[in-house]
């Protein structure tokens, strides 16, 4: 049950009703992550940035790498929100979000994002080095904004209990596969 109730789109005022209108004219629905959200405007305004870091950064890792990565980032904080959320993407890309084969620079964001959540303290010399040589300094600044913009969805997820959008159900870890069996690869 969530700690806060998600307004419904009716009562969303003021200048999230905006934010609110321009999310459901994008993605087709309002989450209940975003209904949550909509009771302050300025906490829904700050965590929709994550869209433009998103799109930003599948500039340079592409869509699949962009998803793997977030992907691991809210598996690690055990969001079941946004783990599920990401298991959807890669499910409906024919990807079995349990056994993804990685190439090396995905392996290097699935560790990099675990330890951002882990301990963003102790990245090591040695991780930043591999990003240094496969980015530059503005993609490693864009990747770790939108790698912290994902850690402050997971949290806001988690310490307010919002509650799993129906349409993400079928997707949830050990729920059975929505494609149906012998669909995914």
């Amino acid at each position: 049950m969530p700690r806060i109730r998600p307004l419904d789109r009716d009562e969303v005022q003021g200048p999230a009703r905006a934010e609110v209108e321009r999310q459901i004219a994008t993605h087709g629905r309002i989450t209940n992550m975003k209904r949550t959200l909509a009771h302050s405007h300025l906490a829904l305004r700050a965590l929709m940035e994550w869209y433009a870091l998103e799109a930003e950064v599948k500039t340079f890792l592409g869509a699949r790498a962009t998803n793997v990565f977030v992907h691991a980032i809210s598996a690690e904080t055990d969001c079941l929100v946004c783990s599920t959320f990401f298991r959807r993407l890669l499910v409906d890309a024919g990807e079995n979000p349990d056994a993804v084969v990685l190439d090396d620079t995905e392996q290097m964001l699935v560790a990099f994002g675990r330890q951002l959540v882990k301990d963003s303290n102790a990245v090591t010399d040695e991780m930043f080095e591999t990003l240094a040589r496969r980015f530059t300094p503005a993609q490693i600044v864009d990747l770790t904004a939108f790698g912290a913009m994902m850690i402050a969805t997971n949290v806001f997820n988690n310490a307010l209990a919002v509650d799993l959008d129906g349409y993400l159900e079928p997707y949830a870890k050990g729920a059975p596969d929505p494609a149906g069996p012998g669909e995914r690869s």
